[in-house]
């Protein structure tokens, strides 16, 4: 039991000790940059206001509405939320079932979120989770790490939605802005495992399976890497060196003269009469790696000169010329099978390149659009717990005289 005081003028003031306990009814919209604002209603059920005039302290006669309705002198500063308006407001309602009226008082609180611990803890860590998507299409293809790299991305974005689930109140009226985000995040990392396998394809595509229309090689070898500033190296001049053996062995033993040169060599090594060269052969393909076309200059007919001629050593000539011509377009064949895989590989990093691009302006467009909707990035209002709590006043003023006592700090 408590007392109560009765001044002369019939006005009583009660105190009673009491903590009162209220449900909230949450919005979770933009979470959590998230206001809340809760009510809290005093009334009498058992008087009415001819009995009972019910009245705020700090109310004025030509007014029902009280700016700061909550005596905030004694209180405590929460480390979660901040307190920003406290207006209490005096209603007088009829009943059907009287004619006197009820007043009560209604009191206000609108809550403030403290985003700190929510930004370090969530926000950040999702933001650079998002931006190692676009990370994947810096990642060279022949890495191999490609798709490693966004599943593992998924698998981190699974673990925040759990943990924001464990954090936010459980409703179905509307999805949190961090829950969005993060829904915006996931579907840009399984789009990127979508893009990813598809330069995959293109990367590893050969001469033997695909054949890169004219089209692509206008588009994606000649005019899209100018746009995007990509310049493809050519080979240094201390590469050409390396080449000119390939080049001998193809000028040697692909002439058309070559068969003539040889029986004209072994006639008169043998002292022949003179014989005509073979007739130059039908123009081959360049597919052929393996065998050189019937009818080549390689192929020596013996029969066309001395019996003499068909000695071992003889033989063994023939045979050796055989097999560097086919060493000779074997290895012409096989760098033009190369150079059409690095053409399928620059395209592939072309691909690479614009998805960068692509993703890096979704990224940035999308943490602005869908984080910066809140309407507390653009409340410039400060708390009135600070300004009004005795108790805050007390614990600046020794942090104040701490730090001047301190040269240190």
């Amino acid at each position: 039991m408590t007392k109560a005081i009765l001044h002369h003028d019939g006005k009583v003031v009660w105190k009673p000790p009491a903590i009162y306990k209220s449900f909230c009814e949450i919005d979770v919209e933009y979470f959590p940059f998230d206001e809340q604002t809760c009510f809290m209603k005093f009334g009498s059920w058992s008087y009415d206001g001819y009995t009972v005039d019910l009245r705020h302290l700090k109310q004025t006669p030509d007014s029902d509405h009280i700016g700061m309705g909550i005596d905030l002198s004694e209180y405590y500063i929460s480390v979660e939320w901040d307190i920003m308006r406290v207006p209490a407001k005096r209603n007088e309602k009829f009943y059907s079932c009287c004619e006197e009226p009820y007043p009560d008082i209604i009191f206000n609180l609108t809550l403030r979120r403290k985003t700190l611990f929510y930004t370090v803890n969530l926000i950040i860590p999702c933001v650079g989770i998002s931006f190692l998507s676009v990370l994947v299409f810096y990642l060279p293809s022949d890495s191999g790490e490609k798709i490693s790299l966004c599943i593992s991305i998924l698998l981190s974005l699974t673990v925040f939605f759990l943990l924001l689930a464990e954090i936010i109140p459980p409703t179905s009226l509307t999805v949190p802005l961090l829950g969005k985000y993060l829904l915006f995040t996931m579907m840009l990392v399984t789009l990127s495992v979508v893009v990813t396998i598809v330069v995959l394809n293109v990367n590893f595509r050969s001469p033997v399976t695909h054949h890169m229309a004219p089209w692509v090689r206008k588009v994606f070898i000649d005019f899209l890497p100018r746009i995007l500033c990509i310049q493809r190296p050519e080979k240094p001049p201390d590469d050409d060196e390396n080449d000119k053996p390939t080049e001998v062995l193809t000028d040697v033993f692909s002439g058309d003269d070559m068969d003539g040169k040889f029986k004209e060599w072994a006639c008169e090594e043998y002292e022949l009469p003179g014989m005509p060269p073979s007739p130059p052969p039908p123009p081959g393909g360049d597919d052929e790696l393996f065998s050189p076309p019937p009818g080549s200059p390689c192929r020596l007919d013996l029969d066309d000169c001395s019996p003499s001629l068909e000695k071992p050593y003889v033989r063994e000539m023939e045979k050796t010329i055989e097999g560097s011509r086919f060493i000779a377009q074997h290895v012409k064949n096989k760098d033009k099978f190369e150079s059409v895989e690095d053409d399928w590989k620059y395209v592939a990093m072309v691909l690479d390149r614009i998805f960068l691009f692509a993703f890096t302006i979704a990224c940035v467009l999308g943490t602005a659009l869908i984080i910066f909707r809140a309407p507390t990035f653009y409340d410039n209002a400060k708390p009135i717990d600070i300004l009004y709590s005795k108790i805050a006043k007390k614990k600046l003023e020794l942090l104040k005289m701490g730090s001047e006592g301190d040269p240190g700090l």
